[in-house]
């Protein structure tokens, strides 16, 4: 069952007051919009990642995470979703979960509950949670009745369709004006699953709710501190890649794959904080598919090992070691690079180099070393 999700972030969420798009509001250094794609993108059981809405605002909050460019969205959220789901029809998936970009903390969990119902044989499957408080109907600012709220639910997303079915609902249902896209397959007629979702999985809709989506991001989250350290030698008629970054050198790095020192020892950082090996473990060096590898794809598959963990990366330092070439010039770019890859702000990277006075192999010019420290917020 190849299963994709399609994130909504066409809106303008003119109820948060912000002359920002919200989908494009920060949340621990990210924009919202990133959050949701990366919580995607981390889950084993989800082919593919595409986006609806402004493509260059999209492009930017998304940028390193590898997606393709997004599909440019409707007047009304259903005629985003449709035109997300007419751009999958190209190459269609067997099932399609719809999310809203302004729910950046969907878990694994909830993901999960509608793929599994999914492939149980629903037609659809939505996360939803119970009624719990009194409901009062408005009347002028008075109570004006108590309305039953036994058999009531909040519904979330994503919301799961069989991809075929719900192309065709959406098309029946063209400019009509439904909230969601379980309405949509209502009205054709689908059957609809409810299945498990979660309080912490609030969408960002009015003033106060950052904050709130904040304190839950740090909420039950303890820190957990990895270090990595990796070598390479240096020779001739190999490109010199340090943290994502080509330099110009007459002399490279000597490895099976990019050799990037400074990648591989953040990687090693990161694993250990998350005691899940080291690089070698994930990428072994015997295996002819990671010969002269982008080591990029490396430090994403660590960044995505965070994620699907429920974690979070809070910050990365780098020091290279070395005598030359000179880092100071290219640490900039560097901390953007490693920043786009790990999918964190460029704030929560160091990349900064030492030298070894000319002592030891270093010192001499025979390779380059680095050492890495990597903090994580996991839960416990």
């Amino acid at each position: 069952m190849r299963s994709v999700a399609l994130i909504l972030a066409a809106g303008r969420g003119e109820r948060l007051g912000s002359p920002l798009p919200k989908q494009f509001l920060t949340l621990a250094g990210q924009p919202l919009l990133r959050h949701s794609a990366r919580a995607f993108l981390a889950h084993p059981r989800i082919a593919g990642v595409r986006v609806v809405g402004e493509p260059e605002g999209c492009a930017a909050a998304l940028d390193g995470l590898g997606l393709p460019a997004a599909t440019p969205g409707g007047v009304t959220r259903q005629a985003s979703a449709r035109a997300g789901l007419e751009a999958l029809a190209t190459d269609p998936p067997d099932v399609v979960l719809i999310h809203d970009a302004a729910r950046p903390l969907v878990s694994p969990a909830v993901i999960e509950a509608v793929l599994d119902a999914l492939a149980a044989g629903a037609e659809g499957a939505i996360p939803a949670v119970p009624v719990t408080d009194t409901l009062k109907r408005d009347a002028a600012g008075m109570v004006g009745e108590t309305v039953p709220r036994e058999g009531l639910m909040r519904v979330q997303t994503p919301q799961g369709f069989r991809f075929e079915a719900i192309l065709e609902a959406h098309r029946a249902a063209a400019g009509a004006a439904m909230t969601d896209d379980a309405a949509v397959a209502e009205a054709a007629g689908l059957g609809v699953r409810l299945v498990p979702g979660s309080e912490d999985n609030i969408k960002v809709t009015l003033p106060g709710d950052i904050a709130r989506a904040e304190a839950l991001l740090g909420a039950a989250l303890v820190p957990r501190i990895g270090t990595g350290f990796d070598v390479h030698r240096l020779v001739p008629g190999r490109p010199l890649v340090l943290c994502g970054v080509a330099l110009p050198s007459p002399l490279g790095l000597s490895g099976h794959s990019d050799a990037d020192v400074g990648i591989h020892a953040l990687c090693d950082a990161i694993y250990g904080a998350m005691a899940e090996g080291d690089i070698g473990t994930h990428f072994p060096p015997s295996e002819a598919r990671w010969k002269d590898a982008d080591s990029a794809a490396f430090l994403r598959h660590a960044a995505s090992r965070v994620a699907a963990r429920g974690g979070r990366i809070a910050h990365a330092d780098v020091t290279l070691i070395c005598e030359r070439p000179k880092i100071a010039p290219h640490a900039a770019a560097m901390r953007e690079r490693l920043a786009a890859l790990m999918g964190v702000a460029a704030s929560c990277v160091s990349v900064k180099a030492t030298t070894t006075e000319r002592l030891g192999f270093a010192g001499r010019g025979e390779g380059i070393a680095a050492q890495a420290a990597a903090t994580l917020l996991l839960p416990p």
